[in-house]
């Protein structure tokens, strides 16, 4: 089975669960998560003083549905997550149709299709249904029935950590709390969870935490409750895995449609995940673009506010809202594919490949240019096809190792790729011609 595959079937057992901000539907999600990574699950109270916002009530629930004068059941929780409006109280009421209405959704536009729509924050109850089936219901009375619960529990999230050969970490970030909504999120959960089981298999320059969080307030509790790595000075280059700060972030979302890849870029616009997220796509030569950050979208708004500011930007295919599909019924599991998932883990693959080499180096022997043949640095060439472009590569980079040009900076000033680069100063490295 291709890793194409693997990811799309985790997304078609996610599929059907109901999830929300909190409640048995991400537990169980991430109880699916956890059969492909160990995870540290966290349960934090209702309650709970997360920055300027509050852990709110544990909603869960067990049926809801609208039934006509005969019993049949017009819309029904069963037959999708999608139909009841998110975060809705208890009901249990008979009343007409025309009462009934205030509290549909549908959409106009597409008569065929089930909106998502949620209340989180003020108690509402409400239904989502096809705008042909509210079309089809005649005047009368209805049976109305949400069987949910709001009560003081818990807000869950996970975590895995793939430890490096250094504290300092990298955020790889995904939201958990959409229900049935298949590129939005569950290709970004699929994605960051084969991504994390691809880097277990090396060990990389930096330590990789994935966090599996509800959108928003998910994230916002992770902050509140990780203030050494999101503030504060970067962590001494120790104890692997032990908790360093955060150095660099990617969230993912939107990431199986048929789409080309968008990069959006973090707050800062320069930051060194920008540069190479930029510079991977580019050389990639993908259909792609690059985005400026905004204050709308997913969790980046939350690493990169101000008090935070963290280099963290966002990885998607078509952005959030930028295809009719987004948030509604359509968004299946025909619009995502195993060939876009795919691509996405291997952009995301190759990214952290040149995040984890992009290094600066200082030349050993800057007086003039080291003789590199009595090193034997010239006879490891010979018969390679590429052997100018090493070579080439070796100058470029003993001339710009001087603790201020990172292994990408000589990539862009001198047009060679990255991974020569990289391949030079592991060579000029073990000849002790250069030190990190």
């Amino acid at each position: 089975m291709t890793a194409g595959d693997a990811m799309y079937a985790l997304v078609e057992r996610l599929y059907p669960l109901c999830r929300s901000i909190t409640g048995d539907g991400v537990r169980a999600t991430l109880e699916i998560v956890g059969e492909y990574l160990p995870l540290q699950v966290h349960e934090v109270p209702t309650g709970t003083r997360v920055l300027d916002w509050t852990v709110p009530q544990e909603w869960n629930i067990r049926e809801a549905y609208i039934a006509d004068s005969t019993g049949r059941r017009v819309v029904d929780f069963a037959d999708s997550s999608l139909h009841v409006l998110g975060y809705s109280v208890p009901v249990s009421a008979t009343m007409p149709l025309a009462e009934l209405r205030a509290h549909l959704h549908t959409l106009p536009d597409h008569p065929s299709w089930v909106p998502y729509r949620t209340s989180y924050y003020a108690p509402e109850w409400g239904f989502c249904l096809a705008q042909d089936t509210l079309d089809a219901l005649p005047d009368g009375m209805y049976e109305v029935r949400i069987d949910s619960a709001l009560t003081d529990g818990h807000l869950t999230y996970a975590e895995h950590v793939v430890p490096g050969q250094v504290a300092d970490e990298v955020l790889v970030s995904c939201h958990v709390c959409h229900p049935s909504l298949a590129n939005d999120n569950l290709a970004g959960i699929a994605v960051a969870t084969f991504l994390a089981r691809a880097l277990a298999e090396r060990t990389p320059w930096y330590t990789y935490r994935f966090l599996f969080a509800p959108g928003t307030i998910g994230a916002l509790t992770w902050l509140a409750r990780n203030p050494g790595r999101v503030t504060g000075e970067p962590a001494a280059r120790a104890e692997p895995g032990a908790g360093g700060r955060v150095e660099h972030g990617l969230v993912l979302a939107c990431a199986g449609d048929r789409g080309g890849l968008t990069y959006k870029q973090s707050r800062r616009g320069d930051a060194e995940i920008d540069r190479v997220l930029r510079h991977v796509l580019r050389t990639s030569e993908r259909p792609h673009r690059i985005v400026e950050f905004t204050p709308y979208g997913y969790d980046e708004r939350q690493f990169c506010s101000p008090g935070f500011d963290l280099g963290v930007g966002s990885l998607c295919r078509t952005p959030y809202a930028g295809y009719p599909e987004y948030h509604t019924s359509a968004d299946n599991l025909d619009f995502v594919t195993p060939e876009a998932m795919a691509d996405t883990l291997a952009v995301c693959r190759e990214a952290c490949g040149v995040l984890d080499r992009n290094r600066r180096y200082v030349n050993l022997s800057p007086y003039g240019e080291p003789q590199l043949g009595r090193r034997g640095l010239y006879d490891s060439l010979g018969g390679r096809s590429d052997a100018k472009q090493a070579q080439l590569a070796m100058l470029w980079v003993l001339s710009l190792s001087d603790g201020e040009h990172s292994l990408l900076d000589i990539s862009e000033r001198s047009g060679l790729p990255f991974d020569a680069l990289a391949a030079a100063a592991d060579a000029l490295r073990d000849a002790g011609l250069i030190k990190a």
